[in-house]
């Protein structure tokens, strides 16, 4: 049990933050229910682009043959060219989650130091992070294919990729 102060503000217990991957900062949506519970739910302005998302990792991997991953900072929120079923919803990996804060982009190498999407998954080729207002809100990303590395051409993709996810959650 939980109690809230003269000003209305209340603590989310540090298991509960751990869980849903709730960060000091993390925008929340909180609303009530039927029966007059309230509910608190981490916000995502990624996930609220899922249709989009969807779209455009579809058409870069119709148009190149790249599969592709868009995720928020939690996890994959569409995919085209892998198992939906494997990836979509899932929890993105620790090594992923961390990456995403340096903001910026990363590419592989041919060595043995791959991130993984999500804890089983596929590896990284190369990410291009989302940012918004400055914060990174997610990435799109390729997953490596037969050990290839990316070239200029797959990262121009990725890149345009996070721009236009960018600019969508501006609007």
């Amino acid at each position: 049990m939980t109690r809230g102060d003269d000003l209305g503000r209340v603590v989310i217990p540090k298991e509960i933050r751990r869980t849903m991957r709730i960060r000091e900062g993390d925008p929340l949506e909180i609303y009530t229910e039927g029966d007059g519970s309230v509910v608190f739910r981490k916000y995502s302005p990624v996930g609220e682009l899922s249709r989009v998302s969807t779209e455009y990792a579809e058409a870069i991997n119709r148009s190149s043959g790249i599969p592709i991953a868009i995720c928020d900072r939690d996890s994959v929120i569409a995919v085209a060219g892998v198992s939906r079923k494997e990836y979509l919803e899932k929890p993105i990996s620790t090594e992923l989650s961390g990456l995403l804060t340096s903001h910026r982009p990363y590419s592989a190498d041919n060595k043995n130091n791959d991130v993984t999407v999500t804890e089983n998954g596929s590896a990284v080729s190369y990410l291009s992070p989302i940012l918004s207002e400055g914060s990174v809100i997610g990435a799109v990303m390729s997953l490596k294919q037969d050990g290839k590395t990316p070239d200029g051409t797959e990262k121009k993709l990725i890149d345009t990729g996070a721009y236009f996810m960018s600019s969508q959650t501006e609007i």
